[in-house]
C-alpha cells in the first residue's frame, strides 16, 4: 500500500563504525515512497562487551519507528534482566515497554514531535507547560508517565512499526524480532535466517489472532495489516481480558539465541524493502562479492539498495530500504579485543553505562550520500 513519487529519492544516509567484536556499515534510502518510515539504531559499544543493532519499518507513519530507534536500546540497557546477563528477557521486556511508553501525555508529545504531526505551535506550547521538571525526561525511569496534560488519557498510536534487533556479547548472538524485518547470518557463505517473518498465514499467529477476537481477510489482520506482530497499532491491542503477548497484534518478539563460531562471517539486518526483492541467500552472496571490491561496509549496503531499487514505480523495489551489515571480527584478529582483559568467547557480566557514554547511530546522525 502507499503512494509513489514520480522519481525515486536515491540519496542515501550512511554510517560506518566498529566495536571490540564487530565492524558495521549501514545505509537507508527513501526510494519511490512519498515518505521515509524506516528507522534504525547502531550501537557498537552498548557496554564493554555488548553491541546492539536494530532496524524498524514503520507503517501508517514514521513516528513509532523513530520512537523505537530513540528509546528501545536504552530500555534494553536499563532492564534488571540485562544487569543479570539475561539478554533474551531484557529484549522481550524492552519491546513490550515501547507500547507502554507511547501512552499518556508524554507518549503523545514524543510521537507528535517525531512524526511532525499536528500544529507545531500547540506541540511546543504543551512541551513547555507539561514537560517534566529538569528537562531530561529520559532520567525519569519508571516515572515516565508522571507527565500530565490534556493527552494524559492517550491510549497510544494507531500507526506501528516492525522491530528486528541483534545483540552481540562475546560469542553470544541474540536476535529479537516482531514483524517482517529480518536478520540473516552468513556461515561459511551459507545464509541462515535468525528470525521469522510474522505473517497472517503462519498457523500459530492465526490462532492467536482469532483467540483475541481478530480475523484475517485477504492475507491481512482485520483486513488492514499484512503482518501479525508490531510495536504500536494500539487499536489491535484492546482486549482487556488478555495480556500484551496474546493481543490480536502483539509486540512480543520471538527471540533466537545462537553461539557464534569461527564459521560465522557477518549478519545482515534489513527491512522488507530488501527481502521483497532478494532472498536471504542472494543477499549473502551479493555481500560476499562486494566485500572484495568496496572500501567500506556502508558502500556494500549502498550497492545492495541500488540493486533492489525498481526502475519504475509500482510493485517490488519501491519500498523504503534500510540495511545494516555487521562483520564479526575473528578471535585471532588483534582488533577483536580492545584490551588484554577482554575475551571474545567467555561471557561476562555487563558493566553499567550511562546514556552520556553511548555511541549510538540513529537516522538523525548519519551522513548523506547522493
Amino acid at each position: 500500500m502507499g503512494t509513489y513519487l514520480s522519481t525515486p529519492k536515491t540519496e542515501k544516509q550512511t554510517a560506518d563504525g566498529d566495536g571490540a567484536r564487530v565492524r558495521y556499515g549501514l545505509a537507508s534510502m527513501q526510494g519511490w515512497r512519498t515518505t521515509m518510515e524506516d528507522a534504525h539504531t547502531a550501537v557498537p559499544q552498548l557496554d564493554e562487551r555488548t553491541s546492539f543493532f536494530a532496524v524498524f519499518d514503520g507503517h501508517g507513519g514514521k513516528a513509532v519507528a523513530k520512537f523505537c530507534a530513540k528509546h528501545l536500546h536504552m530500555q534494553f540497557l536499563r532492564s534488571a534482566a540485562y544487569c543479570s546477563g539475561d539478554l533474551a528477557s531484557s529484549a522481550r521486556k524492552a519491546f513490550l515497554r515501547m507500547d507502554e511508553m507511547m501512552k499518556g501525555q508524554r507518549g503523545w508529545r514524543e510521537l507528535a514531535e517525531l512524526g511532525e504531526k499536528g500544529p507545531k505551535f500547540a506541540g511546543m506550547l504543551e512541551s513547555i507547560i507539561w514537560s517534566p521538571k529538569g528537562g531530561d525526561a529520559d532520567k525519569l525511569g519508571d516515572g515516565w508517565h508522571s507527565e500530565e496534560g490534556p493527552h494524559s488519557d492517550y491510549s497510544g498510536p494507531t500507526c506501528g512499526s516492525t522491530a528486528c534487533v541483534a545483540i552481540i556479547r562475546n560469542d553470544q548472538l541474540v536476535v529479537a524480532n516482531a514483524g517482517d524485518s529480518r536478520c540473516v547470518i552468513s556461515r561459511k557463505g551459507q545464509a541462515h535466517d535468525l528470525s521469522r517473518d510474522h505473517k497472517p498465514e503462519l498457523q500459530s499467529e492465526k490462532e492467536r489472532i482469532e483467540n483475541a477476537g481478530g480475523y484475517i481477510v485477504a492475507g491481512r489482520v482485520n483486513g488492514s495489516l499484512n503482518l501479525t506482530r508490531a510495536i504500536g497499532d494500539m487499536e489491535m491491542k484492546e482486549n482487556k481480558l488478555l495480556p500484551a503477548e496474546k493481543q490480536t497484534v502483539s509486540a512480543e518478539p520471538e527471540v533466537n539465541t545462537v553461539t557464534l563460531s569461527e564459521d560465522d562471517e557477518f549478519i545482515v539486518l534489513a527491512c522488507d524493502g530488501i527481502w521483497d526483492c532478494m532472498s536471504s541467500q542472494q543477499v549473502v552472496d551479493f555481500v560476499h562479492e562486494k566485500l572484495k571490491t568496496e572500501d567500506s561496509l556502508s558502500a556494500v549496503c549502498e550497492k545492495l539498495l541500488d540493486r533492489c531499487l525498481a526502475p519504475e514505480s509500482g510493485g517490488e523495489g519501491c519500498d523504503n530500504m534500510t540495511m545494516i551489515l555487521v562483520v564479526l571480527k575473528k578471535p585471532t584478529d588483534p582488533a577483536a579485543t580492545s584490551s588484554s582483559e577482554q575475551s571474545p568467547v567467555t561471557p561476562t557480566k555487563p558493566s553499567a553505562t550511562s546514556s552520556s557514554e553511548q555511541s549510538a547511530v540513529t537516522n538523525e546522525e548519519m551522513r548523506p550520500r547522493i
